[in-house]
């Protein structure tokens, strides 16, 4: 089911398992927030992520509105609301 949802988007299927495994790593790095500097590049990663997902949406023809725009929307008081608390 994965292997057919990224090739309806023209992507490999050799980038499914790596980049499942960084979205891990990230959402742990967030959590932890023992290194500013990974916590930084974890929310970088997810920020960029979720910008190509919803182009490749868009582009495929699925429209703009959907779960990676509202999670796009999302990480915006995740990061912010964190950073706050981290300082």
């Amino acid at each position: 089911m994965v292997k057919s949802f990224f090739e309806g988007f023209n992507y490999p299927n050799y980038i499914v398992i790596p980049l499942a495994i960084l979205k891990v790593f990230g959402v742990i790095m967030i959590l932890w927030r023992q290194s500013l500097w990974l916590t930084e590049w974890a929310y970088a990663g997810f920020f960029f992520d979720l910008v190509l997902a919803t182009a490749a949406h868009h582009m495929a023809g699925h429209g703009i509105i959907g779960f990676s725009l509202y999670g796009l929307l999302l990480i915006f008081p995740s990061y912010f609301l964190g950073k706050q608390i981290r300082n």
